[in-house]
């Protein structure tokens, strides 16, 4: 506790803010500016008169991370190269003991859920992230979005649909998806392709983000053999000043490669079926600054 109360309510609410806003954003800078705005727009308010005060913060946080979301679209038009979401280290511990709740909020921040939200209008993110990681009631939302109820519903609806068509649901046991994430890690360090290929469902994706100022693929691979290739090839080039580490983010195992002590690379996997179906990678330094949290 603080000698100011607004200062109080303000942290005891931050992590549901920040969590919003890095859902709606996609990179922790931009969460982290938007939640210093909310903190600005909150301080300065007539607190006394907020009946609500998480009601009132998480009103602000969205509307900011919406205006946020609108500039940052046409810069992502001309970033080079796919774009990733940029990872960060997810334990929700003791803060969040309902197991099913975790769940929820692990699946809500997965790459593979983040990709899909981009192709999601502001509002139908908005909408998605406050319902379905939140559990926010409609009219809350409507509220916050200065919407109808039926209108917050057909969003609602609407971005449900989007994503379950886009991202469909694997129910993947922990204890399996970090035993192929180790066994991945030491075929592609090794660069036996034939190691990796046992790993690889036949359709397999690989998505790189880089941003132009890393070495990586600029379209994504597709298909076993080549992303096999692709891998192998890369193995080859890790050298005995790697440090690899596997850690928790995004709500799942993965793997945080450093370079002579620097964050490097990224790498995370979609398992269906036994088989890797997605890699995720991230090799933007600009991105990569939480690696440094494990």
């Amino acid at each position: 506790m603080t000698a100011d109360p607004a200062t109080d309510v303000f942290e005891e609410h931050r992590p549901v803010l920040t969590g919003v806003a890095y859902r709606m954003l996609g990179r922790v800078a931009d969460a982290e500016d938007v939640v210093q705005e909310a903190w600005l727009r909150w301080s300065s308010a007539a607190q006394e008169g907020v009946r609500e005060p998480r009601a009132f913060l998480v009103r602000i946080t969205t509307r900011l991370a919406i205006d946020r979301l609108r500039h940052l679209k046409s810069r992502r038009e001309a970033y080079v190269g796919p774009w990733l979401p940029e990872p960060v280290v997810t334990d929700f511990g003791p803060s969040v003991p309902d197991a099913a709740e975790r769940a929820v909020l692990a699946d809500s921040v997965s790459l593979a859920v983040l990709v899909v939200l981009e192709s999601l209008s502001p509002l139908e993110r908005a909408v998605f992230v406050l319902r379905e990681a939140f559990g926010f009631p409609y009219a809350e939302i409507a509220t916050a979005l200065d919407r109808t109820e039926a209108a917050v519903r057909q969003l609602a609806g609407r971005a449900r649909r989007h994503v379950d068509e886009r991202k469909p649901r694997y129910d993947v046991d922990p204890g399996e998806r970090r035993d192929l994430t180790e066994r991945f890690l030491a075929a592609a360090s090794g660069g036996s392709i034939e190691q990796l290929m046992a790993l690889l469902a036949p359709d397999v994706r690989l998505v790189s983000d880089a941003g132009g100022k890393a070495k990586a693929a600029l379209r994504v691979i597709e298909t076993a053999d080549k992303v096999g290739r692709f891998l192998a090839a890369v193995g080859q080039e890790v050298g005995p000043d790697w440090d690899v580490r596997v850690a928790e983010f995004n709500g799942g195992p993965a793997v945080a490669c450093f370079v002579g002590g620097k964050p490097d690379t990224f790498f995370q996997i979609e398992v269906r079926d036994g088989a890797i179906q997605c890699i995720y990678i991230v090799r933007n330094p600009d991105k990569l600054a939480g690696l440094s949290a494990v």
